[in-house]
Formats: structure tokens, sequence, C-alpha cells
């Protein structure tokens, strides 16, 4: 974590050790099947290795353009900008850039692989729903992404995803299919893609996992750094509620960012749904916020 005012947080910095590791280890062994298999990966790592490259570099632009979020500037967005301001001064950390998303999904996000070439958006949906505390306490939290560089860590650990996707399609639309293994056994196209259907799998859910956490350790640091959790509770519970309100299909297009909103546009309440989402339930948000609210009020 580079150095700022944000509270550290060792438990979000090792699971994001432990996750690249694991995702690293899974990478090797996924390889050595391929090479053993007879594949010709080189071109599918080049590819995949490009795509990884183009989001890392370019993960604030192109998250921008998906979300129709457009840079603002200080004549444009006097108010967003002077919270921004007084954040990043609080944090002693640089101001990231500030765009806003034409959208009434209430939501922000954080996006750059560092804290000089990072952006934080926000909805209009937000702007207009959000009391000023509120917003300045979902700001801290979507800065503290970029304190803590988890946003550079989950592109990273998307790469191993792609690649397993990339295999799957090669196999499914070359000749790999109807080749056979030197025993006769299953076609070679076949066990590629149960491969990559294993490898995506578990790559999922480490960084499903990983996601869930950065969000609970963004809650926090930002509830410190403003010293206010209770109006980052307050905003957590209005935009939950305001997403009910919200046309199923304007979730729907939205539900594909979930891992970089503050709230996810759509989520599951089964335990199979919990698993698999993208941000911890609700109600482990708020508790994690009423102990850090008691904590302060006993000067812990």
């Amino acid at each position: 974590m580079a150095h700022t005012r944000f509270a550290p947080d060792r438990g979000l910095t090792s699971r994001m050790v432990l996750t690249m590791f694991l995702l690293g280890l899974l990478y090797v062994v996924f390889v050595s099947v391929l090479i053993t298999l007879g594949v010709r990966t080189i071109l599918v790592l080049l590819i995949a290795g490009g795509t990884l490259l183009v989001q890392y570099f370019m993960s604030d632009r192109i998250a921008l353009f998906a979300m129709h979020g457009r840079e603002v500037t200080p004549e444009q967005a006097p108010e967003l900008h002077g919270m921004i301001d007084r954040l990043s001064a609080m944090a002693d950390m640089p101001k990231p850039r500030v765009a806003i998303a034409d959208s009434d999904v209430p939501n922000a996000f954080a996006t750059g692989r560092n804290q000089k070439k990072a952006v934080v958006c926000v909805t209009t949906g937000l702007l207009r729903r959000l009391e000023r505390a509120e917003l300045e306490g979902v700001l801290a939290h979507e800065m503290s992404h970029v304190a803590h560089r988890d946003v550079a860590v989950m592109t990273i650990a998307s790469f191993l995803g792609i690649v397993a996707g990339l295999m799957t399609r090669v196999a499914l639309y070359s000749g790999l299919g109807r080749g056979r293994d030197d025993r006769g056994g299953l076609p070679i196209g076949l066990i590629i893609m149960l491969v990559s259907a294993l490898v995506y799998g578990v790559s999922f859910l480490l960084t499903r996992a990983l996601s869930r956490y950065r969000e609970l350790a963004a809650d926090r640091a930002g509830a410190l750094l403003t010293q206010r959790p209770s109006v980052l509770a307050s905003a957590l519970v209005k935009i939950s509620g305001e997403m009910a309100r919200i046309p199923t299909r304007d979730l729907r297009e939205a539900e594909p960012f979930n891992a970089f909103f503050f709230v996810p546009a759509l989520s599951g309440g089964t335990s199979l749904a919990t698993l698999l989402a993208t941000h911890p339930p609700l109600n482990r948000r708020l508790e994690q916020l009423a102990r850090i609210s008691a904590q302060l009020g006993q000067g812990v």
C-alpha cells in the first residue's frame, strides 16, 4: 500500500498476496497441462498478455467509456471537486481525476492502476439522492481502493480467467476437438475445455472472495478517515433501498460492472449467490460500521 493516511489493512494485503500466488500457481499448472497436450500456447498467451496490458494501462479509460462517464472540471462540478480536494488532503494522497456518469443507477466506482492514474466516478443518480456527508463517505470509500491498490490487483487477477476463456474458444473453433490423446482417450479439445473450465472456475471464486473482502476494507478505511461511519452506513442503506426503484433493465445493464461499484446493481439472497457475489451482504457491512462507530465513541 502506498503511503497515505488511510488505515492500512494487513488482512487485505495478505489476501491480495495469497490470491496472486494461488492464481500464479494455477496459471503454471494450466500452461503445463496445455504443453503436455501438445497445444501451441504461444499465440494464445500473446493475445491474453496483450489483453492484460490493455486492461492494466487503460483500465480507467475503458471503465469510463463503458459506464458513459466523462471527466469534469472544477468549474463544471465545484462541489464534487471540493469534497475530493478535502479528502485528498486528509488522506495525504494525490487528487484523483473526477468523473460523472450519466446514469440513474445510484453508484460510484474508482479505477486506475495507481494513484497518479486514478479516477473516481459518481453517477448522476447518486448525486441526486445523497446528502453531502453521505456522498463524502462514499467518495472516501472509493478513494481507499486507490490507496490500497486493490483495483490494480483485481485487474491482474482477471488475467488467468482471460487465458482460460481464450483456450476454450480455441478448442471449440479449431481442429483440436477432432484429435485424441496418444492413449486413444478423450478428444484433446474436450480435455482442454474441461481444464479451462476448471481453471476459470477456481480463478473466479478466488477473485470474488478477494472482491468481497476489499469492499469491507474500503468501508473500514473510509469510515476511519472521515471519522463518521454512521454517514457511510446511511449511504449504504439509502442506495440499497433506491436500487429497488430502478428498472430491472437498467440494473442488468450495470450488473457487469458490479465488482467496481460501491453497491452491486443486482444481488441475490441465497447462500450460493453470496458465494459468487462481488460484495459482502449489506448487514455485514453495516455491522462492521456499527463496531467502528462504537470504537470511535469509546476513543479506541
